[in-house]
């Protein structure tokens, strides 16, 4: 059952308006599209999911870019990236992490601070692993972690009374017989929503973005993490550039993710927010933002 839940619920991101124009450019199987906001050092957000696009971190990026040049992008399939085919040869992790180097030359960039959410979490490490020269600092946002402790981890109920509990189990129930209503997507996706939040009056800002996504990316990412034994821990361990780690104490993504990589990265600091979901700037601006903020103060610099 945790499996099933992570599969179609794991970061699914809140959705918010856009304060920009998405623009593209041609990779070697389709088309990378993102967006930018603000000027300064460059700060490139990687959405969660997999399966969704960056919609859904346009507020954030725009929170972000007071200071700093803040740029989310559409991952491989979804949003406004194309990609003809949706197969293994298509959707992996390879791939991803060669989009995210491809958008930093189209952009022209020598190093960037990378800030990965939930499964763009996994990405960011992955990226980091890489090319580690191209990452000034990383902040791991709720991350799911540097293996797949996740798979057997991540706890949907957690957060849910019984009642809520037994109510998401009918929905799922009924979806995966076929009930292809919406408005059984839309109550299953209500109630879904306050598993990620702490405060449930927030909920409603992100039932939406439940309903929506690519479960077919979804499904080839988790099983190519899964075939190839997904853990950068020895690698993270010779990372000793800054990372700033969140993580919140009321979490579906619990919080030993967050310390076992606090363990292994030998440069990074850990903040773990009380009363506090899967969405730090929705549950406690107060401390998320003022956290990211300062980190991105302290180690931007002119990108010469």
């Amino acid at each position: 059952m945790k499996r099933f839940f992570l599969a179609f619920n794991f970061a699914f991101l809140c959705s918010f308006g856009l304060f920009g124009q998405y623009q593209s450019f041609k990779t070697t199987d389709g088309e990378l599209a993102f967006q930018s906001f603000g000027e300064g050092f460059p700060v490139l957000i990687i959405n969660g999911g997999p399966g969704i696009s960056s919609s859904g971190f346009a507020d954030l990026a725009q929170m972000l870019a007071e200071n700093n040049r803040t740029i989310i992008y559409d991952q491989r399939g979804t949003g406004l990236s194309k990609l003809e085919n949706l197969d293994s040869s298509t959707i992996n992790l390879d791939l991803m992490v060669e989009d995210i180097e491809l958008l930093r030359k189209h952009l022209g960039y020598d190093k960037w601070i990378v800030l990965g959410h939930s499964f763009g979490g996994m990405l960011a490490y992955a990226y980091a692993v890489k090319h580690p020269q191209r990452v000034q600092a990383m902040i791991q946002s709720h991350s799911g972690g540097l293996d797949l402790d996740i798979l057997e981890d991540f706890d949907v109920y957690s957060q849910l009374s019984e009642t809520y509990r037994d109510s998401l189990n009918h929905y799922s129930a009924k979806i995966q017989l076929g009930d292809s209503s919406e408005e059984t997507a839309r109550r299953r996706a209500t109630i879904l929503a306050r598993a990620y939040l702490f405060n449930d009056s927030l909920a409603a800002g992100i039932s939406g973005r439940f309903m929506d996504g690519n479960m077919r990316i979804n499904s080839l990412m988790w099983k190519d993490l899964s075939q190839n034994n997904f853990d950068l821990s020895a690698e993270l361990s010779e990372f000793n550039k800054p990372v700033l780690i969140l993580n919140g104490k009321n979490e579906v993504a619990p919080i030993n993710l967050a310390e076992k990589a606090h363990k292994i990265l030998p440069n990074s600091s850990l903040v773990i927010m009380d009363r506090c979901g899967h969405y730090g700037w929705l549950d406690r601006p107060d401390i998320y933002l003022t956290e990211v903020s300062e980190f991105l103060k302290q180690h931007s610099k002119s990108n010469l």
